[in-house]
């Protein structure tokens, strides 16, 4: 049976994540991202409202013009996990597509929010729950599972597609996580059986986002007591403390609200994403909130919360709210440009329970917000996080467990890639023979 990669998005960046799998004359497409940076560069761009063209010439969305090129029938698309930049560009492309959109509950639910927003394009793809550890049949003679993994936001996968040539694993976007604060750990056992049942894994494409970091990448119950030991350190501030962290990362949020209430505050989230985050995962039943957590998207709700907060007494509450990497229009550099009713007083605490995504406008921007914020007498406490992906000897492990023939290193720029290549050739792996390192827009041959 002819393999073919096509390598469309997430090969050249960190963002718009899209790879097409062809086995025979079925195709999976894994991931269709944003590339949210491209984005946020311009003022008041709404997605959308915009057309797929303007957003491909932008390079916010992947450029799917290579699939004329790929001789079958796209039967699925697959989107990881609910990050938007592995969904992001699902209103925008998968009308192009005759095909289900197949993911877990969760990322089924993001998806649908995203395609419920979307003015430009009417999406009527059906949509798949499948939960991790289940198959669906894909054409006659190929077959996609579903493998639990954690990362940053819950409810995560790693697709494999099973050929009569062996498993394409999709390896993007994971940490080993062994002791998670919600959800299962990952089942390195079931990773460990594909590698070495049938024909074993004919390719792995792996998210090389941290490969350049010795060592392992902590569980979030350890950022869990990273956060738990600052929050419990400022029990006797009679100030205000505000937290920001990634409003998708529901675990981290889960902590935020119970060491709130430890200390003596009443949480309250606050930002339209923090909303329909935390607000989706409670209607699915991933969560279990305190009956009366606030939850405030809209500016006009914010707004008259903080005049309450500030009525009461910040010493009485904790607002956790969006803002983490300074984006423009984010509650958090609101308060640091004083447009809020919140007044940040000198001593008041900000926990950034996030690190800066690397890349040049996020650190602008996040820079930008801690000074502004800074100038107010905010004392920053920074950096209380896991990453949400593998460090060295998690890749290590990964090609061990898998013994994949052939290695497509993804979700990196060419400097990124350079500490995988190291890693794979010192594991037996040659550069340009089993070792493909590409670029957007690339097809490459597997089985002829």
């Amino acid at each position: 049976m002819e393999i073919e990669i096509a390598t469309i998005g997430g090969y050249e960046e960190v963002g718009r994540q899209m790879t097409a799998v062809r086995a025979g004359d079925d195709v999976v497409v894994f991931d269709m991202g944003l590339n949210l940076s491209k984005v946020l560069i311009h003022d008041n761009v709404e997605t959308e409202r915009m057309h797929s063209l303007d957003l491909i010439d932008m390079g916010a969305i992947p450029d799917d013009r290579i699939m004329s090129d790929l001789e079958g029938d796209v039967k699925a698309i697959v989107p990881t996990h609910g990050h938007l930049d592995h969904i992001g560009a699902i209103s925008k492309l998968a009308h192009r597509y005759d095909a289900p959109i197949v993911a877990t509950p969760f990322t089924i639910e993001l998806v649908k929010q995203q395609i419920k927003s979307e003015e430009k394009f009417g999406v009527q793809n059906d949509l798949k729950k499948m939960e991790a550890g289940e198959t669906m049949s894909i054409g006659e003679r190929n077959e996609l599972e579903f493998v639990n993994v954690t990362h940053s936001i819950i409810d995560a996968i790693n697709p494999v597609l099973h050929t009569p040539e062996g498993a394409v694993v999709y390896g993007l976007d994971k940490r080993m996580d062994h002791t998670p604060v919600i959800g299962d750990p990952i089942d390195m056992k079931r990773f460990r059986e594909i590698g070495r049942e049938g024909e074993g894994v004919l390719c792995y494409i792996e998210d090389c986002t941290n490969a350049n970091k010795k060592g392992r990448t902590p569980s979030e119950s350890v950022a869990r007591r990273h956060l738990k030991d600052v929050m419990y350190s400022l029990e006797d501030y009679d100030g205000g403390i505000v937290a920001t962290t990634f409003s998708s990362h529901i675990a981290r949020v889960t902590s935020l609200v119970e060491f709130a209430e430890d200390i003596g505050r009443q949480p309250v989230l606050l930002g339209r994403s923090m909303e329909k985050y935390s607000g989706t995962a409670e209607r699915l039943d991933f969560v279990d909130f305190p009956e009366d957590l606030g939850m405030y998207g809209h500016r006009k709700s914010v707004d008259r919360t903080f005049k309450r907060i500030m009525n009461e007494g910040k010493e009485n509450f904790l607002p956790i709210v969006t803002g983490h990497q300074g984006e423009p229009r984010a509650m958090l550099t609101r308060m640091g440009r004083g447009e809020t009713p919140y007044e940040i007083d000198d001593g008041d605490k900000v926990i950034f329970s996030a690190r800066v995504i690397p890349e040049p406008t996020n650190e602008g921007q996040r820079y930008q917000s801690e000074k502004l914020l800074g100038m107010q007498g905010a004392r920053i406490y920074d950096d209380i996080h896991v990453s949400g992906h593998l460090n060295k000897e998690g890749h290590y492990e990964m090609l061990d467990a898998l013994q994949p023939q052939h290695v497509i290193p993804a979700h990196q720029d060419m400097a990124g890639f350079s500490d995988y290549v190291n890693l794979a050739e010192s594991e037996g792996y040659k550069l340009g023979r089993d070792l493909h390192v590409t670029r957007n827009g690339n097809l490459i041959q597997l089985v002829e």
